[in-house]
């Protein structure tokens, strides 16, 4: 089979035949339907060798971590957990398996992904039904939807009815954040991003209004999928007192300042990396009942560059989906 596969450290990922896989005891082969492309693909060509094998990273290794399909042996729809976890460490008993501490490298990141006809899942609870729901396109939920439905459902203690919540950048992860607030909050939800074209959207799936920066806005809560200087700075300074801040977008960027005067007075300041397996059969059952839209643009196998290229330049509304 043809897998788009990452195959030395520091190079761009290529199309590579390779066998198809073969499940072992208690494993499950899962015939990809469609993976969702995400940001953090485009900088694993950039992640040297010894960072790589520090997270136990094995090269070469398929990727593509939002993939959905058909349990090869029964048919049944199936989108994958996008982060991996043990099932059996502290954090995962608690029910916080996003922080498992074998969740470095998993299935698109260090391991065999979705970007190819057949991926093997070993682990059955990272198997989530999805029902009436089309596998092609629904693999977004388990990671850029999952993602922002962990941030919002952080933040819910810290938002009161009508204040307000700002997303700070409306692209696939924010634009799910500004659905959920919708439906879980009933807080004023402004969208911050510097298109037009994403502001527009995410007015359109539920937010009241939409602004180009947070200059000037005064909030409960602000969540930040950008994580710039600028709008860590921005976005720390709209949080009101008693609100949150989350950092959720993984630019690099830096607070500059003394933390004293400068974080939110009697509030919260917090960040994580993915969601739990929850998280994501929360997403998909919001999803099947209609109360979120799944906004997705479809590539076909042979223009997955050209989806990475579209992705990079910032000029999606939704997620890129490659179509298998």
């Amino acid at each position: 089979m043809l897998a788009y596969r990452m195959t030395e450290w520091g190079a761009q990922a290529r199309p590579v035949e390779v066998p198809d896989p073969e499940p072992g005891p208690g494993e499950v082969l899962v015939k990809v339907a469609g993976c969702g492309l995400c940001r953090s693909d485009l900088t694993m060509r950039h992640i040297p060798r010894e960072a790589g094998e520090a997270l136990g990273w094995r090269m070469p290794f398929t990727l593509g971590h939002e993939t959905a399909g058909w349990i090869a042996d029964t048919g049944e729809p199936v989108a994958l957990v996008s982060p991996t976890s043990c099932g059996t460490c502290r954090l995962c008993v608690r029910g916080q398996d996003s922080g498992c501490p074998r969740g470095l490298a998993g299935r698109g990141y260090g391991r065999d992904g979705g970007l190819a006809p057949y991926v093997v899942v070993s682990d059955r609870r990272a198997l989530l039904p999805l029902g009436d729901l089309d596998p092609r396109t629904a693999g977004p939920l388990t990671d850029a939807g999952a993602t922002a439905y962990h941030a919002v459902r952080r933040a819910l203690p810290r938002i009161t009815a009508g204040n307000t919540a700002v997303v700070v950048g409306a692209g696939g992860l924010g634009a799910f954040a500004v659905q959920f607030l919708r439906v879980l909050t009933a807080a004023h939800v402004i969208a911050v991003d510097p298109l037009p074209a994403r502001r527009s959207y995410a007015v359109s799936v539920g937010a009241q209004s939409s602004a180009d920066t947070p200059d000037g806005i005064r909030a409960d809560v602000v969540l930040d999928f950008v994580g710039t200087d600028e709008t860590i700075a921005a976005g720390i300074a709209a949080v009101g007192t008693g609100g949150a801040y989350g950092l959720i977008g993984s630019s690099g960027g830096k607070l500059r300042g003394p933390w004293f005067s400068t974080l939110p007075r009697d509030g919260e300041v917090f960040t994580f990396q993915g969601s739990s397996i929850a998280d994501a059969q929360d997403v998909i059952a919001l999803a099947r009942a209609g109360l979120i839209r799944n906004q997705v643009e479809e590539f076909t196998f042979g223009e997955i560059d050209q989806a990475y290229a579209k992705l990079a330049a910032g000029s999606l509304t939704g997620r890129a989906v490659v179509v298998l």
